[in-house]
């Protein structure tokens, strides 16, 4: 099957051709700047080289139409008729508590989704916009609804409730729902097949870190706890979010300052973690070079941004009784070398031993790093949530035409 993977944000389109007879990625790019003046399509062409069209002022269902356009030009496309897309893929961020797994998309689907408005504001209309362009420009083409959400509706209620009074839960929807699902449960289940190992007999802890970052306690292949909570802000110091922060220290400076809810929302989100404290960068890249300068800011940054990650993976070590895997992925966790050794080292106490030879070269590949006799296996796993979301997308369509 030939599946389209579209990722809706607010301003961006970004797509995967992917025929999942092979795994094969036929095609991929992205729009970028919607409702900007500016607005363009990246993609890669058969080449693998690089182009950029400019599209001007456009809205989403234009973007869409521009993806579908340059997917089948007889130059730079890959096929020849909109008809040869069997399916399409979502990526939607919330799926609240309703729903567990991916789904065929239908309209009680649509107003559910609708329904998590407030709890994903930014992104749940942007992927509502993607369904329904793809639902005007290819209205016979099935498509599935793949949540970011769902992995962790395993976690039993101890994991995800918040100890406030309980209707704020009963009425408000105010729990952990935990984020990055898609990714978490792609690297785990990688993780035990290159183990060779049936995860349901593993004990994991996933990192998936990157600008935004989470890490998840997988038992036996499902999510038991994951440091996200209602929104992505809580868990990790992450490149521009807090992560764990004392609630009394936000209403503390809410009335020092005069704060209303949207400066604490700017502040929490987009002024603090990695670039707040150092004061140069949100990019671990800039963070690294400026630590190697004698930056000390740049090297608490760092100190503290590791330090929250080496607290969850011991935390979640516990939580699951023992421990058998850790997995990196995201930018970070695939590329910054430093990142996992100061993470790993002081968990020898746990058996975990890595190589780090091994380590200091490696980035982006998968790979074992740990030594052969670590008793805790540490693996680099990157992600490939696009490929998670054409295969549930194909398994799903697949059912309908039997």
């Amino acid at each position: 099957m030939k599946i389209l993977v579209l990722n809706c944000g607010s301003s961006s389109v970004k797509y995967k051709l992917i025929d999942t007879d092979t795994d094969v990625t036929m095609a991929e790019g992205g729009v970028e700047k919607i409702g900007l003046e500016d607005g363009f399509l990246k993609f890669k062409k058969p080449d693998g080289s690089k182009e950029i069209k400019q599209l001007g002022l456009i809205d989403h269902k234009a973007a869409v139409m521009a993806i579908l356009e340059n997917l089948t030009d007889p130059t730079v496309g890959c096929i020849k008729s909109f008809e040869e897309i069997d399916a399409v893929g979502h990526r939607v961020v919330h799926g609240g508590e309703k729903f567990a797994s991916s789904v065929l998309i239908t309209d009680e689907v649509i107003q559910q989704v609708k329904d998590c408005y407030d709890l994903a504001p930014l992104h749940n209309p942007a992927n509502i916009t993607g369904i329904e362009a793809i639902t005007a420009l290819l209205p016979d083409v099935p498509q599935v609804g793949v949540f970011d959400t769902a992995f962790h509706q395993t976690m039993p209620a101890r994991s995800f409730m918040y100890a406030i009074p309980y209707e704020y839960y009963k009425n408000d929807g105010v729990r952990r729902y935990g984020f990055h699902g898609t990714s978490h449960r792609y690297v785990s289940q990688r993780a035990a097949e290159i183990l060779g190992e049936p995860i349901e007999k593993l004990k994991m802890v996933t990192c998936h870190i990157g600008n935004g970052g989470s890490i998840t306690a997988v038992d036996g292949g499902k999510s038991i706890d994951t440091s996200m909570g209602l929104t992505p802000t809580e868990g990790l110091m992450m490149g521009t979010r807090t992560g764990d922060i004392d609630p009394g220290a936000i209403t503390y400076l809410m009335t020092k300052h005069g704060m209303s809810a949207a400066d604490v929302q700017t502040l929490i989100n987009e002024k603090s973690g990695v670039a707040g404290i150092s004061g140069i960068s949100n990019d671990m890249r800039e963070i690294e070079a400026a630590v190697n300068a004698g930056d000390p800011r740049a090297k608490l940054a760092l100190d503290m941004y590791e330090l929250r990650i080496l607290k969850y993976v011991g935390a979640y070590a516990a939580e699951m009784g023992g421990l058998d895997v850790i997995v990196f992925t995201g930018g970070v966790g695939e590329n910054q070398t430093g990142v996992r050794e100061n993470v790993c080292e002081p968990l020898k106490f746990m058996g975990v031993e890595i190589d780090k030879e091994l380590n200091a070269v490696t980035r982006g590949t998968e790979t074992i790093i740990s030594t052969p006799s670590s008793r805790v296996k540490v693996l680099i796993v990157p992600t490939d949530e696009e490929l998670t979301i054409a295969r549930d997308t194909q398994e799903i369509v697949s059912k309908l035409k039997k």
